[in-house]
Parts: C-alpha cells; sequence; structure tokens
C-alpha cells in the first residue's frame, strides 16, 4: 500500500491554472510527476506560471476563453489533439460578483453562472472520451470541480450569483459522480475555505480576525490544495465519487 498516492505518469488539465488555488494543485501535480496542461484567460500570466512550474517537472500553457461554449470547445479540442488520454481534470476556473441585491445587474448572474456552472459541465462533457480512455476499474479517470464553503452556507457577503454557482457545482458533482462511476471516472468537489488568492484578496486584507473563526487557526496554503487535490486523483481514493470534501480548517463545523 505504499504506492497509494502515486499519481507520477499521469495527464491533467487543470483550468484557471495561472494563479491561487488552480496554480497550487498545478505545482502539487507537477512536482508529483503529472503531465499538467494548465489553461487561463490572461496568456502573459498564463505563460509566466507554466516557465516557473517547467523547472519541476512537465507544465504546458494552453491559453483559453472559459466563458463561452465556443471557448470550451476550442480548448477541449486543442487537449484532445495533443493527448488521447486524460486522467485527471481540474475544474477550477472561475469568477465572482458583488453588488447590494437591489442594484445586482443581470450580467453579474449570467457572467458567474456561465463561467463557474456552465463551463465545468461541458467541458466535462466534453473531454469524457479521453477521461473514459484513461479510466479503469483499479484506477478511474477523474474529474475534481472546484466548489466553496460559500455554497454549503450564507458567505454573508453580497456575492449572490457566486455561492448559487457553487451549491450548483456540489450538487452537479453528485449528479455527475453518480451517472459516471459506471464508465470509470469518479466525480469530485473540493470546496475551499480562506486561501490566498486575487478572489479573496479584500477579505485577507482583516486576515488576523478570519483566523480567529477558522479552529486550524490558519488559512489554506498549497500543500492543503495540492495534498487534497492529489488524494483524490491517486489510488487512494478510487472507491470516492459523488463527494464534496470541505477543505476548509473546521470552519463550517466551527
Amino acid at each position: 500500500m505504499k504506492n497509494l498516492f502515486d499519481v507520477s505518469g499521469k495527464v491533467a488539465v487543470v483550468t484557471g491554472g495561472s494563479r491561487g488555488i488552480g496554480a497550487m494543485i498545478a505545482r502539487g501535480f507537477v512536482e508529483n510527476g503529472v503531465k499538467t496542461y494548465i489553461t487561463a484567460r490572461k496568456e502573459a500570466e498564463l505563460h509566466a506560471m507554466a516557465e516557473e512550474l517547467s523547472a519541476l517537472g512537465e507544465c504546458i500553457a494552453l491559453p483559453s476563453d472559459l466563458s463561452t461554449l465556443e471557448g470550451v470547445t476550442a480548448f477541449a479540442e486543442s487537449i484532445k489533439a495533443r493527448e488521447e488520454q486524460v486522467h485527471i481534470l481540474v475544474n477550477n476556473a472561475g469568477a465572482s460578483w458583488g453588488a447590494e441585491i437591489d442594484d445586482f445587474p443581470e450580467v453579474g448572474w449570467d457572467k458567474i453562472m456561465d463561467l463557474n456552472v456552465k463551463s465545468l459541465f461541458f467541458l466535462t462533457q466534453q473531454l469524457l472520451p479521453s477521461l473514459r480512455a484513461a479510466g479503469s476499474a483499479a484506477d478511474p479517470a477523474r474529474v475534481i470541480n472546484i466548489g466553496s464553503i460559500n455554497g454549503f452556507t450564507n458567505p454573508h457577503m453580497n456575492n449572490y450569483s457566486y455561492s448559487a454557482s457553487k451549491a450548483a457545482v456540489h450538487h452537479l458533482t453528485r449528479h455527475l459522480g453518480g451517472d459516471l462511476a459506471s464508465q470509470h471516472i469518479n466525480v469530485n468537489a473540493i470546496a475551499p475555505g480562506f486561501f490566498p488568492s486575487k478572489m479573496t484578496a479584500h477579505m485577507l486584507e482583516e486576515e488576523e480576525a478570519m483566523v480567529q473563526e477558522i479552529p486550524r487557526g490558519r488559512i489554506g496554503n498549497a500543500e492543503d490544495a495540492a495534498g487534497t487535490a492529489i488524494y483524490l486523483s491517486s489510488r487512494a481514493s478510487a472507491w470516492v465519487t459523488g463527494h464534496t470534501l470541505a477543505l476548509d480548517g473546521g470552519y463550517l463545523a466551527g
């Protein structure tokens, strides 16, 4: 059982891989022998991250705009042109929008739902042939969706479309997990708590107060994100599917 967490030799795709939790997960994969494709919309930032990670292993940058179905299709085709098998798909690309409820705009609803939920579903759909080719009864292919603790509870912020989208991600994970298990594809989600990222930068200005609400006494770090993704990608989790794992230092429990 000493190789339960070995992911070396696999191929992974990480969306939103140029920064934040996506970059943390990509780094963990690369350092552990996974050939990792990362994608994001901002090309300079993406290529800089790929160059940094390439010093540790194999990382390839493929710029894309996953906010539209056309962008999702183009990105999926570029992956399928390069790889016959995809062992791991991490659906991490996402965005948020904040506005008071009386002024919350339709664009702030549609943009977030399209990127956080719609693109996640259709990218998974379009990479199913590659995931099926990679999976086996002993070691299924893996889809890891990135949700949020905001999808479990009232975040007490004005990010209405974000919290709704992440609740949708959690339920879609359960639905896909049940439907794809017989095809040797495990679908699970990670619901992060407070991690350093561009999306949480405004909250981290009050990090000391935030930490007091986290039973483990600190915010999340790269090892936490990467370790959880590696577990969900390895033989150790071969019998786990359709679940959302809260990665929050005990915040929800507290």
